[in-house]
């Protein structure tokens, strides 16, 4: 799970109580002079190993006996293409393997009909599909996006008349494909193309189950802080996550907005209510269903951001608190 733009690490997971103490005192200021701001949302205690955590995240406080919480991350880069190339890639300064990719590589596929990588991304983050590029490994290995909506992925509906015309169709198309690999075997875009071309059979057959909530039970649902029909927000893509999962994904990774609108807060920190709202009851539904079916036992959920915010005001206007980013931050592992 990737918070694009930058969640503040000192107003989520990363408690600051001498900012708390510090912040608006006369006697102690920040280096550009003004007094420090500290944490617009208060810390409680969650669970019962006491692990505080603000209230922007509520409903995942209540998981934090299941979460191992990293305080010490630190980034290379304090610009967001960079720094969201680097979180994926380990690179800041050119494309590399993102780790869904080298996940896929190096562990391949438990299930033939679906990818070994897939993306929900409803918009597209910061470096754009870079995020899940193969780069030099096979591009195979890349991550299929998937979007909400009538078309989640293109052509996902088949176009022939009927299944045995396209099995014909794909059949014909294979031997001519192998064919022409012959004459190429050393050309690895040739080898890619036709097992996308594999995969995307299969995805014809597999996907459309995967995306079909109905068969949910309400219970389900509510868990997740979904509306029974609806496929917006966060809670649906975590609620299908968990099913990519159970079918044998590999790797699948949640992205739950783009470059603009983001949890960049230069202009107001209380931005991070509405997007904390968005996404913190459908992370503690997941974490909460994958433990009930037994499937936190062997699945890693990794929560990310880019950087976090200094503890230093840029200043107000028209009311908002304005803050700069700084290159920290916290990792969540469930």
């Amino acid at each position: 799970m990737y918070m694009s733009g930058g969640v503040s690490h000192m107003d989520s997971f990363d408690p600051k109580p001498k900012l708390f103490a510090d912040a608006g005192s006369s006697k102690t200021k920040a280096p550009n002079g003004r007094p420090y701001l500290r944490p617009l949302w208060e810390f409680r205690p969650g669970g019962a190993c006491g692990t505080e955590v603000s209230d922007l995240f509520p409903n995942v406080r209540e998981c934090v006996d299941d979460i191992c919480l990293i305080r010490s991350m630190r980034g290379d880069h304090n610009d967001h293409f960079q720094a969201t190339l680097g979180i994926h890639t380990g690179s800041v300064t050119f494309a590399r393997p993102s780790i869904g990719s080298w996940v896929s590589y190096g562990l391949g596929t438990l299930n033939q009909n679906l990818p070994s990588f897939v993306v929900l991304a409803p918009q597209l983050p910061y470096a754009g599909s870079q995020v899940w590029s193969a780069d030099f490994l096979p591009g195979c290995h890349q991550g299929t996006r998937v979007l909400a909506g009538a078309e989640p992925i293109p052509d996902l509906n088949r176009r022939s008349p009927s299944s045995a015309v396209q099995e014909m169709e794909l059949g014909l198309l294979d031997k001519f494909n192998r064919m022409h690999q012959k004459t190429h075997p050393a050309d690895p875009v040739l080898s890619a193309r036709i097992k996308s071309f594999e995969t995307a059979f299969g995805m014809q057959q597999a996907m459309p189950e995967v995306l079909d909530l109905a068969h949910e039970s309400d219970a389900t649902l509510d868990l997740y802080g979904l509306e029974r029909g609806s496929s917006k927000g966060f809670a649906w893509q975590c609620l299908v996550a968990r099913r990519l999962v159970e079918r044998g994904v590999r790797f699948v990774e949640l992205i739950d907005v783009g470059s603009s609108n983001n949890w960049d807060s230069h202009a107001d920190m209380k931005t991070h209510g509405p997007l904390a709202k968005n996404v913190d009851k459908a992370i503690s539904g997941l974490l909460r269903d994958l433990k009930s079916r037994g499937m936190l036992d062997d699945t890693l959920v990794v929560w990310t951001t880019e950087f976090g915010r200094t503890p230093l005001p840029m200043g107000r206007r028209a009311g908002a608190i304005t803050t700069a980013r700084f290159h920290r931050g916290s990792l969540v592992a469930a």
